[in-house]
């Protein structure tokens, strides 16, 4: 059969099933279901027809597409734009673990009736819902501890405002668009509670999500259980990962050590776990279901102890992960479990090969989009690493009596050397194993650093070290204990109690001077060699041809990002949402003006954005701007200052302000001015003799004025109309490159000031439908009077201007477009 045949020849048969549906993850929008259907066909006709094994190939590969094409038209279900920012009442359940933070509630929500105005609307589907301490516009603060709490399968009635799934977009940021669209999230928003919004009612319990309600009251009992101020308090939240998969409840400092030392995929629920879990189950069911034909049962002479200790062990992984939340990286570890497991107990002998291509095929057929984690291929390449480096034991221990030969007390007696080889077998067998944990887990180290690298932008240096007490101490006993006291609570004591020194021992190791190294993140093509390098680092063989690796790695190593030209300069205006950060870069210097926004007590911009961007380009910062004091311009400061301490800063901060204490800080004045590179840099505004404590935090914005060959671009924070003013009369020459005063507000960019400086690019940096309405209509208006490309970061995404071609830019919403990213109109 030519199906057969295409199959036969597997590596041609993987590689283009694979390049299929990666090829279909890169289209920017989605054809229709004919159009795929009429792919199809001469894709059936190649794999049917075809003569030779290529040919074959293509097309599996276009059958792949196709398919994958098919998959997303299935969960492509947009919310009418129309419903957006309307005051809906919806009816519906909740279907997720009910997220605490210190600001209110996040969960998913199952909407079953949707009406506006009392009309029926189209709406249905999961929605991402917030219940904060207030209204996001308007109402009175809500008492969190009066609150009812919410369980999963719980009915409700609230009124809402909804907007699509919208997320930032920043070269190398995390996209939350597709981490909503793999959930099947329709929309996001917030529970209302205004004066004139009718209250939330609860409308009865449902059956529905009985495991997110277990989950729930695990984790609540979990957190209840640990006294809270104490050291176990500490750990709970770790604990409540590792059982229930509620990563929220990690504290943002502990996450930072986790990865400083290479970590934090032990500490969530991940493939190691499910993986472990499901090893000791099988382990220790094939042995109780062997010894149990010693106890008179006959079922081990009808069904063999492997296959009931594989299933058995797959039945408990499987169950782990959907205990856990059923998470991405949980569902890919089980259905890799099931096809291994399968595959094995087929009475064929597969090679390891095709267990493992075949196991990644039915991961990326099943989820797609699993292609785009990091996770995916961490795992992959790290699993085929130590099946292409596994080596036969060596002998370690003295041989074994030949069959049918009995050694007595007095022969043991008669032959001391015997009885001391068996005195010392336990020590040496666990030195081999220690000798052997330690060489995977440096194999593993060297051959995911390329990855590390282009999915991270760092690795740690720590990391071997760290990851050979944490992997058995985490997986073999404090995850088991945390599990068991699910039954018996004193193990979460245990299970506490054993986490502690480990934490605190990470805590240590992160602190070391060079724990991680940061360096920029590479092209992926310059990874794939670097891969490929490492790779045969770690291969058997003889060292004079393993170390042709080395050369291989030295392009990702070295790497650097095209700087701009000495006399020329870059900007690139990051997506943070309400709040202005600006990246401006020279041939050998960085500036960073303001710091984008405070989202909640638990993230800022800084963590969220500009940390993973500065990591990104391998930034060595110089300096940081803060126009004023206002937390949409300061939200990520800290984060930014702790992960780049060396940087100056230069704002209008008062004196003793937590950022300014313990680092050179100056105060910025108009007149101030310096030169990079050729590039010349002058502060405009505030003036110096400007009252700092008395005077409006808008008013006293930082002004910078940025001239490079030819082209020029002013930054003007939030001021107002009133300040233009100033400007104005203190003469102002126009510019290629404006950052809108104050997100577009209708207090700022006065018809004068617009005038003035005739820029031929205008940015607003504002949030998707934010509560203010930035950028203003008449704002908007006012500079497309003057012929003013006016962009905004919500539809543009992070923005990329250079001084060497002023009239172009480059909009990161356009360059990265996908069909699951949001189309704002």
């Amino acid at each position: 059969m030519p199906i057969k045949r295409a199959f036969a020849a597997w590596p041609w048969a993987v590689a283009a099933w694979m390049a299929g549906i990666a090829l279909q993850l890169q289209q920017p929008d989605l054809l229709s279901a004919w159009t795929y259907a009429a792919v199809l066909v001469p894709g059936m006709g190649l794999l049917v027809w075809g003569r030779i094994v290529p040919v074959r190939a293509i097309g599996l590969g276009v059958i792949a597409w196709t398919l994958t094409g098919w998959h997303a038209i299935a969960m492509h279900h947009p919310m009418p734009p129309a419903l957006e920012g309307q005051n809906l009442d919806v009816v519906g359940r909740v279907q997720s673990m009910v997220q605490r933070q210190d600001v209110g509630l996040r969960f998913r929500f199952v909407v079953e009736q949707a009406q506006l105005q009392g009309q029926p609307v189209p709406l249905h589907g999961p929605v991402y819902l917030g219940w904060y301490a207030a209204s996001a516009r308007e109402g009175d603060p809500l008492d969190l501890s009066a609150r009812p709490v919410l369980q999963p399968g719980e009915r409700w009635r609230f009124r809402v405002r909804l907007k699509a799934p919208h997320g930032h977009i920043n070269p190398g940021g995390f996209d939350y668009e597709l981490w909503l669209w793999e959930q099947g999230i329709r929309a996001t928003g917030y529970v209302r509670q205004g004066r004139g919004d009718p209250p939330p009612e609860r409308l009865g319990a449902t059956a529905a999500h009985p495991v997110e309600w277990a989950r729930q009251q695990v984790r609540d009992r979990l957190l209840s259980h640990l006294p809270e101020g104490g050291a176990m308090a500490s750990v709970a939240g770790i604990l409540a990962a590792l059982v229930t998969g509620d990563q929220a409840a990690i504290e943002r400092n502990d996450w930072d050590v986790f990865r400083a030392t290479g970590v934090s995929h032990l500490m969530s629920i991940s493939g190691v776990h499910v993986t472990m879990l499901g090893w000791l189950v099988a382990g220790l069911a094939t042995r109780l279901w062997r010894r149990s034909a010693l106890w008179g049962w006959r079922g081990p002479l009808h069904w063999p102890a492997p296959t009931v200790g594989a299933l058995l062990g797959l039945a408990v992984a499987a169950g782990y992960a959907l205990f856990s939340g059923w998470g991405v990286p949980a569902q890919r570890t089980v259905l890799m479990l099931a096809v291994v497991t399968v595959l094995r107990l087929s009475a064929r002998d597969w090679h390891w090969r095709q267990v493992w291509a075949l196991a990644a095929v039915v991961v990326a057929t099943q989820d797609p989009w699993a292609l785009l984690h990091p996770g995916f291929w961490l795992s992959f390449v790290a699993v085929g690493v130590l099946l292409v480096t596994d080596q036969p034991p060596r002998a370690s221990t003295p041989p074994a009596p030949p069959m049918g030969v009995v050694r007595t007390e007095a022969d043991e007696e008669r032959t001391p050397v015997v009885r001391g080889a068996m005195l010392v077998r336990p020590w040496l067998a666990g030195l081999g194993h220690a000798r052997s944990l330690l060489r995977e887990q440096a194999l593993i180290t060297l051959a995911l650093l390329p990855l590390s690298l282009l999915f991270f932008g760092q690795f740690s240096v720590v990391g071997l070290l760290a990851n050979l007490l944490a992997i058995p101490w985490v997986t073999v006993v404090v995850t088991p204990l945390a599990l068991l006291g699910v039954l018996l609570p004193w193990a979460w004591d245990l299970a506490a109690w054993g986490l502690q020194p480990l934490v605190a021992w990470l805590g240590l190791l992160a602190q070391w001077r060079g724990a991680s190294v940061s360096l920029a993140v590479p092209p992926w093509p310059l990874a794939a060699v670097a891969l490929l390098g490492a790779v045969l680092l770690v291969l058997r063989g003889p060292w004079s041809w393993r170390l042709m690796g080395l050369p291989l790695l030295l392009p990702v190593l070295l790497w650097q990002p095209v700087r701009p030209a000495p006399g020329q300069v870059e900007l690139l205006a990051a997506d943070v949402g309400q709040g202005n950060a600006v990246l401006v870069r020279t041939a050998r210097h960085t500036l960073l003006y303001d710091a984008g926004p405070r989202y909640s007590p638990e993230s800022d911009a800084g963590h969220r954005v500009l940390v993973p961007l500065l990591a990104h380009l391998g930034e060595r910062l110089d300096l940081l701007v803060l126009s004023h004091r206002d937390q949409d311009h300061i939200g990520g400061a800290q984060a930014v200052l702790g992960m780049r301490p060396g940087a100056r800063l230069l704002s209008y901060l008062p004196q003793g302000h937590a950022l300014t204490v313990g680092r050179q800080s100056e105060v910025c004045a108009a007149g101030q001015s310096w030169v990079w590179d050729g590039v010349r840099f002058e502060l405009l505004h505030p003036l110096p003799e400007a009252d700092l404590l008395n005077g409006a935090s808008n008013a006293l914005s930082c002004v910078l004025r940025i001239e490079a060959a030819g082209a020029s671009a002013l930054l003007a924070g939030d001021i107002g109309v009133a300040q233009e003013r100033e400007l104005l009369a203190r003469g102002l020459s126009p510019v290629d490159w404006l950052l809108v005063p104050h997100h577009g507000s209708k207090t700022s960019s006065s018809q004068a000031f617009v005038q003035a400086l005739q820029p031929r690019l205008a940015l607003v940096q504002a949030g998707w439908r934010n509560r203010f309405g930035h950028p203003a209509p008449e704002v908007v208006a006012r500079y497309r009077a003057q012929s003013v490309a006016l962009l905004d970061s919500a539809r543009c995404g992070a923005l990329r201007w250079h001084s060497q071609t002023p009239a172009q830019w480059q909009c990161e919403r356009e360059t990265r477009r996908r069909y699951w990213h949001h189309r704002p109109s």
